[in-house]
């Protein structure tokens, strides 16, 4: 589950004005840390069809354009969806008026669907989660200013962020979550333990990945805890990346909740000034530390995960969300940290059971990291549009 560090914050990162501006200043807001409820209500899995492939031919807008307009609601900066539909050649329409709107392409494919009051929205039938929640105004929905910067746009159209867009990766550092004294969640019934899990679709992982190509490192490779106080364990996972000047580090764990809840969900580094997923304002809201240098690769790097764990485990969609959880927050690379099932459930459990399932898992991984380096290869393709 969620790691942390106390390495001593770096200079703070900025809210990137400059990219994605608007006419009004943000307002500062936030959530709890490392605190990861349950989802609202688990959604059935989703029908997954292949994304758009990222159009190179038509360059971004120049930068003047981007000043994305807001409005000012409660005491925030809102952008229209409809604003973003226009910006991208996308149809915005109701599907229950008042409530729910939907952007389409020109084939009539439904891209983006949000909902008022509510703080995730599926993209490409992925759900998503925002910081802050939908809100209806003059009849239309209107998202964060922050959440359109941070979010949508480095997912709709990530060319317009090629300049903070790295190379694809090609040292990646594998985190098996636990170890040790510390088995993480335990399945009693089925004598299953997290820390035993994690390993072996680590494992499993690395050998996929390195005959793919890239280079891989462990922060464990048997069942050890690399250092007795809890701290400091999630510090040397983190410090095991930056050591390596590592190209991406992934966190693999499997969460635990009541019996009947089900499904994956997948983490990144919550965006400075935002709330994390499921939690209220906290004392981290107005800071930036070292992981959110990394924001609109991570925000990429998450997605891509998230969307090839469902579409090869069919569980259920608990969502893309954002945590300030301990081995995000000081990473210095892109990095995720994925909940594939919930051991605490008997259906998943019976499944992780099995060395199929746990291959599947590590399959479903491998493919979401070449998803991620696919989409950085693209923008550096020649003719591709540079923002």
């Amino acid at each position: 589950m969620a790691r942390a560090s106390a390495r001593g914050l770096l200079v703070a990162f900025s809210c990137l004005l400059v990219a994605g501006g608007c006419t009004a200043p943000v307002s500062a807001q936030n959530r709890s840390a490392a605190a990861r409820a349950p989802a609202p209500a688990d959604r059935p899995p989703v029908a997954l069809r292949t994304p758009p492939v990222i159009e190179a031919a038509a360059p971004p807008p120049a930068p003047a354009s981007r000043l994305w307009p807001c409005k000012r609601l409660y005491n925030a900066d809102y952008v229209d969806v409809r604003v973003i539909g226009d910006r991208y050649g996308l149809k915005a329409s109701w599907v229950v008026r008042g409530r729910i709107m939907q952007l389409a392409d020109a084939q009539g494919r439904v891209r983006l669907r949000f909902e008022n009051r509510i703080r995730d929205f599926e993209l490409d039938g992925i759900r998503v989660f925002m910081g802050d929640n939908t809100v209806l105004d003059e009849g239309s929905l209107c998202v964060g200013k922050i959440d359109v910067i941070k979010t949508i746009v480095p997912l709709l159209n990530p060319v317009e962020h090629a300049g903070q867009l790295p190379a694809p990766p090609r040292l990646i550092v594998l985190d098996a979550g636990h170890g040790g004294i510390d088995s993480g969640a335990r399945n009693q019934a089925l004598h299953i333990e997290e820390k035993n899990v994690t390993l072996d679709v680590v494992l499993r992982l690395r050998k996929l990945l390195e005959r793919r190509g890239y280079r891989v490192i462990l922060t464990r490779g048997d069942d050890t805890k690399l250092a007795v106080a809890q701290l400091t364990d999630l510090e040397q996972r983190t410090e095991v990346a930056i050591r390596a000047n590592a190209d991406l580090f992934l966190s693999v764990h499997f969460n635990s909740a009541v019996q009947t809840v089900t499904g994956t969900e997948t983490y990144v580094m919550t965006p400075q000034f935002q709330a994390s997923s499921g939690g209220g304002k906290d004392d981290m809201v107005n800071k930036a530390f070292p992981g959110n240098r990394q924001d609109f690769a991570n925000v990429v790097l998450g997605y891509q995960l998230h969307r090839s764990l469902l579409a090869n485990l069919k569980t259920a969609d608990r969502g893309y969300r954002r945590g300030r959880l301990l081995v995000l927050k000081f990473s210095e690379c892109p990095a995720a940290l994925v909940e594939p099932a919930f051991l605490s459930n008997p259906a998943e459990a019976r499944r992780l059971e099995t060395p199929e399932f746990r291959e599947q898992i590590a399959r479903a991984l491998a493919d979401g990291i070449d998803g991620y380096s696919a989409v950085l290869a693209a923008m550096r393709a020649p003719g591709a549009g540079h923002g």
